[in-house]
């Protein structure tokens, strides 16, 4: 048998299983192919204890007492997320234990993340992974408090807008029973503060469209959780929906939201024509959102014309991003954007566009005036300057952020500016003798590649011709570059530059002598934070603009790598990136000449690699950045890891390190681990 401390080892290095502060959890199938040892020892008190083989399916492993508890999941292999049906914890040092019995409770604990309990190499461990993916990406982890038992789970469920059909997630909208009445939905007011705003409206939310000027029609509202959100802060929302608000009026809006609609529809008619309908009731933006998914996933279902079927019945089309892009496209012969994985804004209104595109390129500098009126000759314009400070310090403000003489309608207080000096020009002439003009040629030379860089965008995306250009980026084009013509053969040679591999490679090694941060490793790739985006070189900005139209904004990124010799993009999404090890959550690849993005999700947590050389993607002026360089050339000393490159090692490798050099890791802190007598 086994004593305490060689239970604590085995335990120890058990290389899969889910892992929680004070123990850790497997199958029985999983114990059995990694340690014979501790599985004789765990079948052995199963028989001690007269619990049949067909009675426990799980173990629950102590990782500070000398106890386990045996756990029975019936339908551990069948159910989504599978209930338990009894426990039994066993107390090792007093002989001692308890059994429960879950199945007269109503309800009982149930189970997620189910690959995270077997090895990577079980047949049902990408199933399991992907059921995982799907609640993540709807938002049902975000409160771990919240899932643990069965009617909370299933209350998360249907707050977010989803429902199981087969333990796979689907919105409501999508299988709803036609005994299913608006009349049967038990609504608070109170219930307003657990529901979140879906993607796509936290989208719109992202980029100020829902600040109260702009109307909205959600087209397919499912059961309006989205606008009673809305209408609590005020915002014009409407909405229709075939299940839930059939007899609602379809109203023009400025915004129009078709959310997770078009996957639904079986009839590839019907779903063009839906989309035609809320394409013809948008005035400004139509976002349109849809399922993505790969291969080996849609093999699951049954399939039907260009979807799949589910056992009720209902039917899913799920996309790729290209696949989505081009589809909305194709219908509506209107260019979509990408805002993230199955999200896509197209715009009826050409000039919002334009300015939409050029505000994603232009960097917000926060201006903060450093210096003061120089003492000089002109007294007479000191003293003009000086009584009218506030009024001056806003006009050259607002010089500032674009780069050059304000227009009459770009500043507010232009009447009251023009009843002190007479105009614009005069004010910026007047200025220039008593300011430091070379912050307005700096901003200016900023706002200059800002443009080019957008403008190279909009030649990759295919988008709209100069006319089609709103008034402030017209003025923009003629006050830097003189003459529209000169910009757009700038922006021609700076996006043909992105297929030349030594252009790349050369602005790759000057953005790494200019960032902050970055990781140069020569003639393959820069990786850098996506904080230092705007900083990069404008050949590099397009680049990776390019790849971000194929793929949408960077919310959930932390870290980019520029290929530079293979035409491709990845993005590194971590758990935590102020931690000073962080684990990567999510990699995404985008290759650039075949159009294509690949997700690549590490949900088994023991399988996330660790970042170990974040100090080399940190500024030396982050408040952290000694802390963490002190705690890297620790770690270095005491684990033999070189920490300059990125190390082969997953989370659970790095974890047996750890416990080889028995040390143990808290915030910045490595210490000793506590040995137990």
């Amino acid at each position: 048998m086994l004593n305490f401390e060689k239970f604590k080892q085995l335990v120890s290095a058990l290389p899969y299983k889910k892992e929680l502060p004070d123990a850790v959890y497997l199958h029985r199938d999983t114990l059995q192919s990694t340690d014979a040892t501790l599985s004789e020892f765990v079948i052995a008190v199963a028989a001690a204890l007269k619990i049949k083989d067909d009675e426990w399916n799980l173990v629950k492993l102590s990782k500070r007492e000398f106890k386990l508890s045996l756990l029975h999941y019936p339908e551990f292999f069948t159910d989504a997320y599978p209930a338990i049906a009894r426990s039994t914890a066993v107390d090792l040092v007093k002989l001692s234990h308890k059994v429960t019995h879950y199945q007269e409770k109503n309800n009982p604990p149930i189970l997620h993340r189910k690959e995270t309990f077997l090895c990577p190499n079980h047949p049902q461990v990408e199933e399991f992974t992907q059921i995982t993916q799907e609640g993540e990406a709807a938002g049902l982890y975000e409160n771990s408090r919240m899932i643990g038992f069965r009617d909370s789970w299933e209350r998360l469920i249907e707050q977010h807008g989803y429902k199981l059909v087969d333990g796979r997630l689907f919105r409501i909208s999508s299988v709803v029973t036609p005994q299913c009445k608006i009349s049967d939905i038990d609504r608070h007011r109170t219930a307003l503060v657990r529901y979140q705003l879906s993607a796509p409206m936290k989208t719109l939310a992202r980029h100020g469209y829902l600040n109260g000027e702009y109307s909205l029609f959600d087209y397919g509202c499912g059961r309006g959780d989205d606008l009673r959100e809305l209408e609590a802060h005020g915002i014009d929302a409407l909405g229709w929906d075939p299940n839930f608000l059939p007899d609602a009026e379809k109203i023009s809006s400025d915004l129009v939201n078709i959310g997770y609609v078009i996957n639904v529809i079986e009839d590839l008619d019907e779903r063009i024509e839906t989309l035609i309908n809320a394409w013809e009731l948008t005035n400004t933006v139509l976002v349109v959102s849809a399922m993505i998914a790969n291969e080996n996933f849609i093999a699951q279902f049954t399939p039907y014309k260009d979807g799949v079927i589910t056992s009720r019945n209902t039917f899913q089309r799920y996309y790729s991003q290209a696949e989505l892009k081009a589809f909305i496209e194709q219908t509506l012969d209107s260019n979509a954007i990408a805002i993230g994985p199955g999200i896509f804004y197209v715009f009826k209104d050409e000039q919002e566009e334009q300015r939409f595109l050029a505000n994603r390129q232009r960097r917000h500098h926060g201006w903060q005036q450093l210096t003061a009126p120089k003492v000089n000759n002109e007294e007479k314009a000191r003293l003009l300057v000086a009584t009218n400070q506030p009024l001056f310090e806003a006009f050259w403000q607002r010089a500032l952020t674009l780069g050059r003489v304000p227009a009459n309608d770009e500043f507010e207080q232009s009447a009251a500016l023009k009843a002190v000096i007479g105009s614009h020009r005069k004010a910026m002439s007047l200025l220039e003798k008593i300011y430091d003009i070379s912050e307005l040629e700096q901003s200016k030379t900023e706002h200059q590649q800002d443009l080019l860089v957008y403008l190279a965008l909009n030649l990759f995306g295919k988008r709209k011709p100069y006319a089609h250009y709103s008034t402030e980026l017209q003025r923009d084009l003629k006050a830097l570059f003189g003459h529209y013509k000169e910009a757009q053969e700038q922006a021609y040679a700076l996006l043909f530059s992105i297929a030349d591999h030594q252009a790349i490679e050369s602005a790759c090694h000057i953005a790494h002598q200019q960032l902050p941060a970055s990781l140069m490793h020569a003639a393959h790739s820069l990786i850098f934070h996506k904080d230092y985006l705007p900083q990069l070189p404008s050949l590099l900005r397009v680049y990776v603009g390019a790849a971000c139209q194929l793929y949408g904004e960077l919310e959930d990124i932390d870290l980019i790598k520029i290929h530079i010799t293979s035409g491709k993009v990845s993005l590194m999404g971590y758990d935590n990136f102020e931690k000073p090890i962080p684990y990567l959550v999510e990699r995404i690849k985008i290759k650039m000449a075949d159009q294509d993005v690949d997700f690549f999700d590490y949900v088994n947590e023991s399988k996330r690699p660790p970042l170990l050389y974040k100090s080399k993607l940190m500024s030396p002026e982050h408040k952290d950045y000694k802390k963490q360089i002190s705690f890297e050339r620790r770690l270095l000393k005491r684990i033999k890891i070189d920490i300059t490159t990125t190390p082969n090692i997953n989370r659970l490798e790095f974890g047996t390190k750890l416990l080889e050099n028995e040390i143990v890791i808290s915030n910045f802190t490595i210490k000793n681990k506590p040995s137990y007598q």
